[in-house]
Formats: C-alpha cells, structure tokens, sequence
C-alpha cells in the first residue's frame, strides 16, 4: 500500500429553505469546483445551498457526504453520494462541521449562524462567500466561488 496525501473534506453549509438565488448558484459552482480539485463534500444533505453544492460536486464526479437531522435516509437530497441519518435534528450541525478540514459559509440563516459559530469555536477554518460580516476571528470572506474554494482548500490542507 502506498502512502497518498489525504485529500480535503471541505464542508459547505447556508440555508435551505429560503436560500437566495444566488446562494444557490454559487453553491453549485462551488461543489464543482470543489469536486475538480480532489474534494470530498460534506453539507447538512437537505435543500438549499446544501442540494446546490451537492448537484455541483456530483456532476463533476466528487464524493458528497450529507449529515441530515432526521433519521430517514430518503429525506437527504437525490445528488448525496451517501445519507447519513442521524436523528439528532440541529445538533448534527455540529457533525457538519467537525468532518470538515475547513468550511465554506454560502449565505446565512439562523442554523448556518451556529455552523460558523462552532467553527469558530472548534478552529476549523471557515471562508465566507456572501451573506454576513461576522467579527474576527471570523470567515475569511471572499468574493467568488473560485476564491472562496482556494482558500478553504489551502486552510484544509495545513490541517491534514
């Protein structure tokens, strides 16, 4: 067997229901992108920003991992790679962030606020694309899926 790098986890959280439309696109872009360089997805596996990153990182051939809140299986969106069913409702947030090497804030809602928040707490690196200004040490906020994915896979990277 020979020894690989390991390749980034990046999780990708925002809201899904109520996400914008360009939320939405960006987070499509993003999982393409994401799925071009190498990574493994990880998102909370509903709608939204989470089924936009998934239908990107799965059209481009990527691994997409969705932690859902409930315990069917079925309720996760149809580009999940795998569903994972917790039963643990807004708790599995935390699951969402702690499997990530580094995190990607695609807009805002309450839950997607306490996603950052235990990034933050945690030290997992979180990049924010759009959406709000959070204090230091807060998101790296940048301006565009591409920049958004090469700072997350960067941080990642100094972490495995």
């Amino acid at each position: 067997m020979s020894a690989q790098s390991p390749t980034p986890v990046i999780g990708v959280i925002g809201p899904g229901l109520g996400a914008d439309e360009a939320d939405v696109a960006w987070a499509e872009e993003v999982g393409g992108l994401l799925a071009q360089r190498g990574c493994s997805v990880v998102n909370g596996g509903l709608d939204g920003v989470m089924a936009a990153v998934s239908r990107g990182a799965a059209s481009h051939g990527g691994l997409v991992i969705g932690i859902l809140p409930g315990e069917d299986r079925s309720a996760g969106n149809d580009h999940l790679t795998f569903a994972l069913p917790t039963g643990l409702g807004e708790m599995r947030n935390a699951l969402v962030v702690r499997a990530s090497d580094a995190v990607i804030c695609i807009g805002g809602s309450w839950g997607t606020w306490s996603e950052v928040a235990l990034a933050i707490r945690t030290g997992v690196p979180i990049v924010q694309l759009g959406g709000w200004q959070a204090p230091e040490p807060g998101p790296q906020l940048t301006g565009s899926p591409g920049e958004a994915v090469e700072v997350a896979v960067t941080l990642a990277q100094k972490r495995i």
